[in-house]
């Protein structure tokens, strides 16, 4: 168990950090132009972050006990090819949840 005093601690730390790395794009350089190959790292941060947030979603779901499932491995596929090849999110991600609650989840 954390301590309480510890865990606001860690808080305020968090905070203030997240608080700092906004800061330096808004405060600092917010009206700068930027270079443009910044701004060309910066289009693929989104991409970049999503996938980190679904995959331990999609390897080890809570709904199976950390267990990888054949459906959400499925899901996360159809997903993947339905935004490759159409080229928009709303699509994917909407195919992407129709695979999984009324194709494999509900047949399974």
């Amino acid at each position: 168990m954390i301590d309480r005093v510890e865990l606001w601690i860690v808080i305020f730390g968090m905070g203030l950090g997240s608080f700092g790395l906004r800061f330096m794009f808004t405060g600092f350089i917010g009206d700068r132009n930027l270079p443009p190959w910044v701004l060309r790292h910066l289009r693929y941060t989104a991409v970049a972050v999503l996938p980190g947030l679904v995959a331990p979603l999609v390897m080890w779901p809570a709904a199976t006990n950390g267990q990888t499932d054949l459906p959400r491995l499925i899901a996360a596929i159809a997903t993947l090819g339905l935004g490759y090849f159409t080229k928009n999110v709303i699509v994917a991600i909407c195919g992407g949840a129709a695979t999984l609650a009324f194709g494999l989840l509900f047949l399974g």
